[in-house]
């Protein structure tokens, strides 16, 4: 294609694993002179990947599946024993902690040194010199050694490099899980504007919400092979099917829907996984507060969530979890059993438990929900990732998507404005 910004063509990486090493003469003589045990590895299996320009597009996978390989192979840190990588434009990749810092050089001459890396000239990093400082937020460190900063410094200096040079293309590793939420929050808003301004970026991350709310397409990597390449939110179903399985140590076959007798209002929906999980889903129906005879809730309404399992035996473990959606997959809330303080010890056979929503304040609109089973140390032992949709019609005339209470009061004498305006606190 002739727009495309990222071309990787049925790349493998191999890297040769030695088993027994025998670096001194001492450990040689001891073994006789025995060769080592080699062992190929294939850390990356004929991948193809193609990004169009101004694409954004997330790549989702476990340790070990390869994710950080391919970027690597993409930014030109390891070339691919086998197939070829294209890239169009400058590239500005960040990749793992500290890439590319040298822990002797102050942080002023690590961002011109990796400046220089990026093809910049020293008179074009002095341009921008003052606004990475400025988005790193390290100004009184920088002219101190690298080798003293913090995890958290590490990334903000290092995306503040790749950000600021004017790049193509941007690639970034899962290390902006390492910084603080609201530099987090900041980088995103930067990665929005490179969204806005027609460039292309590469996003590794385990976080699936990030590939849904960002990201114009997944890729799910799994020991090394392409799984899925899709729409954001296929590829998420996929990626927690894939954990689902992997984590439990289990297969997933083709699944077969069991439908339980429910209500006119329920909801039957999802995929039953593998009958020996420890624990699984059976049915899930949705119960309104309001009228039952018609297909939706009002603003202000209790939502019910009524969830069927089975245990194969007991176990004091569960955790339940549940998270809704707009219609652009959006999360809106997330929660689960642990988080609201409610430990569940489930019995052998089938069970039922109830997610409540007292006084759903959403307004207009189509929502759906999520609905998994994993273990307090996160071992996921079933996953709905489209449980059951639900309406809201809002009976009142507010907009929007939330409804707030909101109170207004006219102040009417000179007395009181002045006696408010002493309370008032400046925002």
């Amino acid at each position: 294609m002739s727009d495309f910004a990222v071309d990787v063509r049925n790349v493998s990486k191999r890297f040769r694993l030695a088993h027994g090493q025998y670096n001194s003469l001492k450990e040689r003589l001891i073994h006789g002179g025995k060769r080592q045990n080699v062992e190929d590895f294939w850390a990356l299996d004929e991948v193809s990947l193609t990004v169009q320009q101004g694409e954004t597009v997330g790549i989702l996978g476990r340790n070990g599946s390869g994710k950080s390989t391919l970027l690597k192979c993409i930014c030109g840190v390891l070339q691919p024993t086998q197939g070829e990588v294209a890239v169009r434009g400058k590239l500005a990749g960040l990749l793992e902690l500290g890439a590319g810092f040298q822990q002797d050089l102050t942080g002023r001459e690590n961002i011109y040194l990796n400046g220089s890396l990026l093809g910049m000239s020293k008179r074009e990093v002095d341009k921008v010199f003052d606004a990475i400082v400025d988005f790193s937020e390290l100004e009184e460190f920088i002219d101190g050694p690298v080798k003293f900063y913090s995890s958290g410094m590490y990334v903000r200096l290092g995306f503040a490099v790749a950000v600021n040079v004017d790049p193509d293309v941007l690639v970034v590793d899962e290390v902006l899980a390492v910084g603080d939420e609201r530099f987090q929050r900041k980088c995103i808003d930067r990665i929005d504007q490179f969204q806005r301004e027609g460039r292309t970026i590469l996003l590794v991350t385990h976080s699936s919400d990030t590939v849904r709310s960002i990201c114009d397409r997944g890729v799910v990597l799994s020991h090394g092979r392409m799984v899925a390449e899709g729409e954001p939110g296929e590829v998420t179903r996929i990626f927690r099917e894939r954990l689902m399985a992997e984590g439990a140590g289990m297969s997933i076959v083709d699944p077969t829907l069991v439908a339980v007798p429910a209500t006119p209002s329920s909801i039957v929906n999802g995929t039953l996984p593998d009958a020996e999980r420890p624990v699984r889903f059976r049915s899930v129906h949705r119960i309104f507060s309001g009228d039952n005879s018609v297909p939706y809730l009002r603003t202000g309404d209790d939502l019910t969530i009524r969830v069927e399992f089975e245990a194969l035996h007991a176990m004091d473990d569960v955790v339940f979890s549940l998270e809704i959606r707009n219609l652009d997959g959006n999360s809106l809330m997330r929660t689960d059993t642990s988080i609201i303080g409610v430990p569940i010890a489930v019995p052998p056979g089938t069970s039922v438990m109830h997610f409540g929503i007292v006084g759903v304040p959403l307004l207009d609109g189509s929502f759906s929900f999520a609905l998994g089973i994993q273990s307090r140390g996160g071992v996921l032992y079933d996953w709905r990732e489209d449980a059951g949709t639900f309406e809201v019609m809002n009976p009142g005339k507010m907009t929007g998507l939330f409804r707030m209470d909101v109170h207004a009061a006219l102040i009417s004498s000179e007395s009181d404005v002045d006696s408010s305006a002493a309370l008032a606190q400046p925002l």
